[in-house]
């Protein structure tokens, strides 16, 4: 049975850029977390630190069901992803997983995936989902030329990268990557899938409303129990809620992904 807290092992850490950590996470054999994810969830990890209450919620990057395992790839930014990036191969901590609400509605034709940042991690596990090289294409978007995840993505679709500088791929981001890939290479896709910061997200949303394609977004909040009891990550909504009814959602319990339409950004 998932969602409880429950003890694992790191059974493998490696640093993939300067900020950027790649870590697999073993459940018991009695734990199914890693046989029910879905992909666009998430996972809270609890920290070995007294003084670091709260847990840090981290994207699922990959679905590794015949180890039972969990991969993250997650970005330094804090004390306690600092924590995490310094703990060893054998090292034990408590998780609960999976949370949220992934891409339940995974459509036939052209998806495009898109991913921003840290946004980049949970598309993995979608285009794995997906399984369809020849009709899959993800743009992955980055600051520089230190990259992560490329050869990963290549096994499941076409792969279209994006810098802020220019120094690999279309210089801009992925939104102005798939716009010229739509009138320059007669891309027409069907479906897109985003994950990254707001501005990225809005973008998008404007887009497939304006060429008619249905969208989903995963939504960056901060989220501090990740069980939708706090209230924390709460952002604004086209519809009412059924919890609150007003115009807003929790991410971390009826997200992080959503219909783009539904999401008032």
């Amino acid at each position: 049975m998932a969602n409880k807290k429950v003890c694992g092992e790191i059974t493998a850490l490696n640093k993939l850029t300067n900020d950027i950590f790649d870590m697999t996470f073993k459940f018991p054999d009695s734990y199914s977390a890693a046989k029910e994810a879905i992909p666009g969830q998430f996972a809270s990890l609890y920290l070995n630190d007294e003084t670091k209450l709260l847990p840090r919620p981290i994207s699922i990057c990959e679905v590794l069901g015949e180890s039972n395992s969990l991969r993250f790839v997650f970005r330094v930014v804090g004390e306690g992803t600092k924590l995490l990036s310094e703990m060893k191969v054998g090292d034990c901590f408590y998780v609960l997983a999976p949370l949220g609400n992934g891409y339940k509605d995974i459509r036939k034709g052209v998806n495009v995936l898109l991913g921003g940042g840290v946004g980049i991690p949970p598309m993995l596990e979608l285009a794995k989902k997906i399984n369809d090289p020849e009709n899959t294409y993800v743009y992955l978007g980055f600051r520089s030329d230190e990259t992560f995840l490329y050869d990963d993505f290549t096994k499941y679709a076409n792969v279209i990268l994006a810098s802020d500088d220019g120094s690999i791929g279309y210089h801009g981001n992925v939104l102005q990557a798939l716009k010229r890939d739509v009138s320059e290479k007669g891309l027409e896709p069907d479906t897109l899938y985003a994950c990254g910061p707001i501005p990225m997200l809005k973008g998008i949303k404007e887009f497939a409303h304006e060429k008619n394609i249905k969208a989903y977004v995963s939504m960056e909040e901060r989220m501090a129990c990740g069980i939708g009891a706090c209230l924390g990550c709460v952002c604004k909504t086209t519809e009412k809620d059924h919890h609150s009814h007003v115009n807003n959602t929790r991410v971390c319990a009826d997200g992080p992904v959503f219909d783009a339409d539904y999401i008032d950004i």
